[in-house]
């Protein structure tokens, strides 16, 4: 009675996460643009992602460059000023923004789809991305603002150990370099350099355009050509060196508070690896379900070491972070450092239980409507399966992947990818930390 009862609640789930769905249609523009389109007329609003090939990773030298650049987008285009373009969005109620991390970049725009609204909107989006200006003025501005976030940030811990971790696993990749930059880094940035990174990485046949919201297919259609044809056209640069493994390193970055930040981590896996469901599944079980999960039992229910603490596994193009992180009393840093590895091994070994990997399924299925339920929500998932290039039936697969992962498999897959003798430990906190 139980196996049929837990078989028609898996199946009634499934089918409330399939009846949610999105219905994404896919096309390639004449110049190469990928774009998922995804329609939806429950809201007068239509939200728009133009996601490149120019994240953090491109900086080469020069950190800092990328965020610099989408950052001076808006600041200049065409025959308009800063205040000019910011009026024009303001008055048609349209919002604008931009982003960069590691792998990728975007700019984004959220609109009103009456028809005379929508198009001001996106007719000054297309001046911002097919003829931003730079001004040297506005460049030095940001510059300086871009300086002030990082001094701001050195007196953060978790901004410290964040930077300090990526160093430490990803070496003399660019993963390792912040997106922010660092003062030395930002501090050589040069308007020229602007200008060859927008030339260089701001073009057609890479970009993905995402488009969720109320528009017609023949709309989406005519905003993905008028969006690709302002971008250049250009050959793609070719990606970095592969990520080498990490070496184990363990790490004390003395800083003045009670409170100490610890990271243990290590390489993970790419986005698109066979193994992605059965880890992030098992990482349900270890550290990703919140109160049910091992790392918050063992080390806040049991032992009052920290409020918080969790893991996750962060795919990229290539090998991204597997994370356990956690802030604890300085005194009892290592304590708790040990818990977790302690947890770690453990669960490398012997993997969750029956009960524990069906319980982090039950979560993560009847959750996953909640992860689709906003415009914004499913443009951001279009963003990611257009440029990582996933199954345009990724979202449709999701739930029924998760169902299908078994305790064996997240054995196997943690003790593929998590080796125990390559972890990377960085602690943020006063002297009592390191004892």
């Amino acid at each position: 009675m139980k196996v049929w009862l837990g078989v028609l609640a898996s199946t009634l789930i499934l089918w409330q996460s399939a009846s949610a769905l999105p219905q994404i249609q896919s096309w390639t523009t004449n110049n190469g643009a990928r774009v998922y389109f995804a329609p939806s007329d429950e809201l007068a609003m239509v939200d728009v992602a133009i996601t490149l090939d120019a994240g953090s990773e491109r900086d080469g030298s020069l950190a800092g460059l990328a965020t610099l650049t989408h950052r001076l987008l808006d600041k200049g285009a065409a025959d308009m000023d800063a205040d000019a373009i910011a009026a024009r969005f303001e008055d048609v109620g349209a919002q604008y923004g931009t982003s960069v991390s590691l792998d990728r970049s975007m700019i984004t725009l959220r609109s009103l789809s009456d028809e005379a609204l929508f198009q001001s909107a996106v007719d000054t989006l297309l001046k911002v991305i097919a003829k931003p200006s730079f001004p040297q003025r506005d460049f030095e501005r940001e510059k300086n603002r871009l300086l002030i976030a990082i001094q701001d940030g050195q007196q953060s811990p978790s901004d410290i150990i964040s930077k300090a971790f990526y160093a430490a696993i990803y070496a003399d990749h660019p993963y390792a370099q912040s997106a922010q930059g660092s003062a030395e880094s930002v501090q050589a940035i040069q308007r020229s350099d602007i200008e060859k990174f927008y030339q260089q990485y701001f073009i057609a046949n890479t970009a993905v355009v995402a488009i969720v919201g109320d528009l017609t297919r023949d709309k989406a259609e005519q905003l993905a050509t008028n969006i690709s044809q302002a971008l250049a056209s250009g050959q793609p640069t070719p990606k970095s060196v592969a990520v080498a493994n990490s070496k184990s390193k363990q790490e004390h970055i003395v800083f003045p508070s009670q409170q100490a930040h610890v990271r243990i981590g290590q390489l993970g896996v790419a986005r698109g690896d066979p193994d992605y469901f059965s880890l992030y599944v098992g990482n349900h079980v270890l550290g990703g379900g919140g109160f049910t999960s091992r790392l918050v039992e063992e080390v806040r229910s049991k032992r009052g070491l920290s409020y918080s603490v969790y893991s996750y596994f962060m795919p990229l193009q290539q090998p991204g972070p597997f994370v356990i992180g956690l802030q604890t009393r300085a005194d009892q840093a290592q304590q708790a450092l040990q818990v977790c590895l302690d947890v770690l091994n453990k669960y490398q070994t012997e993997g969750p239980s029956e009960a524990e990997l069906e319980l982090s399924k039950r979560n993560i299925i009847s959750g996953f409507p909640l992860r689709i339920d906003s415009n914004r929500d499913v443009l951001g998932y279009l963003s990611m399966i257009g440029y990582y290039q996933l199954p345009l039936s990724y979202l449709a697969d999701f739930s029924a992947k998760i169902e299908a992962v078994g305790v064996e498999d997240v054995r196997q897959a943690f003790r593929k990818h998590v080796d125990l003798d390559s972890l990377v430990t960085v602690i943020v906190g006063n002297e009592a930390a390191a004892k």
